[in-house]
């Protein structure tokens, strides 16, 4: 039995060894570290202030991508007027809360002070109205509660997602206002506050679609001691009556009158998705999109937030594959599917340029075979991955087996990192899946993976600069997606779906 097995290992061996292509290794290996520092080097570099969307940097940054892909020989797929460009136009619209408070009885709490204001909707001075305590905000809550033109009360799971997702709901019902208790603890939605100030300080931007209608209401994440004040009962009683499914409990409770104001600037304005288009042969009339972002967060005061990591290293890893793949095609071995390699605008502002971009596809979505996106594939993960070659995929096996299997096999054959997917899972409390440019895909249909490697101290940071990168496991990470998609754009059959 023993002698069986080894001669199975080695027949498996010898099967993964011929499987290897000598022309994916040879176009894999233009990609270099020298490269990688080249273009990473002027992208996180202070003369392109931190890349924050709608301002010069990013303008910069774009530039600079859209001439290398010029520079390649890809072709400028958007049609602009009677021109073709490089540049997708992504029309935005920038809301920040000049002030906010909400008022219970006399006591009044201002914007970050026990409530954190978010969502849509200015007041021009404060209003009173009626709340209606919804329990855990699901569906079947509202039966038989009118709730239009009110304020609704709500205590959900500490998920972004659950949140947005309840607000949308009130809004269907007919709600002006959720409330929305979202920690378990005050001290919780403090650390939330502080996580989180400084973004929404400076204001949400949204794609300006032209339509004034909104499906997010105006909404206070409120801290768990103002149910006392609100309902007269604690939040471990409500979360109890909500926990049992009491209906009966939760329709007893009754709810002060408050009262609220915000106040907000509005402004318009425009940033660009950068496209480069790469024909195939027999098969072009199917895609395989390429993507990473380059926008980050651009400079506060004196201080310069570069994102080398985030996400610098995923759009230098594009500008490299693009080169990669134009000149295997030069060379008389491109790809069978035709590619589109996309730096996305706006993902830090929440996903907005892959949001425009599937709303708008410049290239039929139902035509596009698979989204592979990176974003910080450049470090390791300090708390649970230091100093190992690794990467953390996501979404490889969400929509297809056979995309998974074709991931683990380039992988196998050809880079040996070792493959972590603690944030494949959707309830994951940090929530991966849904916090990047490839879930715009996947929402859609189409099958994705996502190239990261978990966060880092330096994340959001001034100190998320190029000397930080680690070259090596970054240059393996980059060539494991070369791999992957010189599959995908060869093969005969697109990855099927579940």
């Amino acid at each position: 039995m023993r002698k069986i097995l080894i001669g199975m290992l080695m027949l498996s061996s010898m099967a993964t060894q011929a499987q290897k292509s000598e022309k994916a290794i040879k176009y894999a290996n233009t990609i270099t570290t020298e490269d990688l520092f080249d273009y990473l080097g002027i992208l996180a570099s202070d003369a392109l202030e931190g890349r924050e969307t709608g301002e010069r940097g990013q303008r910069m940054a774009a530039a600079l991508i859209s001439h290398h892909f010029q520079s390649l020989g890809l072709t400028a797929p958007v049609k602009n007027g009677d021109q073709m460009s490089y540049y997708q136009n992504v029309p935005l619209i920038s809301t920040k809360v000049k002030s906010a408070h909400l008022r219970i009885g006399k006591s009044k709490y201002d914007n970050f002070n026990k409530v954190v204001f978010v969502g849509d909707g200015v007041t021009n001075g404060e209003v009173s109205t009626d709340v209606v305590f919804v329990g855990d905000g699901s569906a079947e809550m509202y039966e038989g509660l009118d709730v239009v033109g009110k304020a609704v009360l709500m205590i959900t799971p500490n998920s972004y997602r659950t949140a947005v997702k309840a607000s949308r709901l009130a809004a269907e019902k007919g709600a002006n206002l959720v409330l929305v208790v979202r920690t378990s603890t005050d001290e919780q939605l403090e650390t939330l506050v502080n996580t989180y100030r400084g973004y929404l300080e400076a204001g949400r931007m949204t794609v300006d679609t032209g339509s004034k209608e909104s499906d997010f209401v105006g909404m206070y994440y409120t801290s768990p001691s103002l149910l006392k004040e609100l309902t007269g009962k604690t939040h471990e009683k409500l979360k109890e009556a909500i926990d049992a499914g009491d209906l009966k409990a939760i329709r007893k409770v009754k709810v002060s009158k408050i009262g609220y104001s915000s106040e907000k600037e509005v402004k318009k304005l425009s940033s660009e998705n950068v496209l480069g288009y790469l024909e195939g042969s027999d098969l072009k009339n199917e895609l395989v999109v390429i993507t990473s972002h380059y926008d980050h967060l651009g400079r506060k005061g004196d201080k310069i937030y570069n994102g080398a990591d985030d996400d610098g290293s995923g759009t230098a890893g594009v500008m490299d594959m693009a080169q990669a793949f134009s000149v295997a095609k030069a060379e008389g071995n491109g790809p069978r599917r035709s590619m589109l390699f996309i730096a996305f605008t706006g993902e830090e502002k929440g996903l907005l340029g892959s949001e425009y971009y599937a709303d708008n596809p410049v290239f039929p979505l139902e035509n596009t075979v698979t989204n592979l996106n990176m974003d910080m594939i450049g470090r390791y993960d300090e708390e649970n991955h230091k100093g190992k070659d690794y990467v953390c995929l996501v979404g490889s096996d969400k929509l297809s087996d056979e995309l998974h299997q074709i991931s683990e096999q380039a992988n196998a054959t050809y880079t040996n990192l070792e493959l972590n997917y603690v944030y494949n899972d959707e309830n994951h409390p940090e929530q991966i899946y849904y916090r990047s440019d490839h879930w715009n895909f996947a929402k859609n249909g189409i099958p994705v993976i996502f190239y990261t490697t978990g966060s880092h101290d330096d994340y959001h940071q001034e100190s998320d600069t190029i000397e930080k990168i680690e070259k090596e496991v970054y240059l393996k990470r980059t060539r494991l997606v070369f791999y992957t998609a010189w599959e995908l754009v060869n093969r005969d059959k697109r990855p099927s779906l579940k």
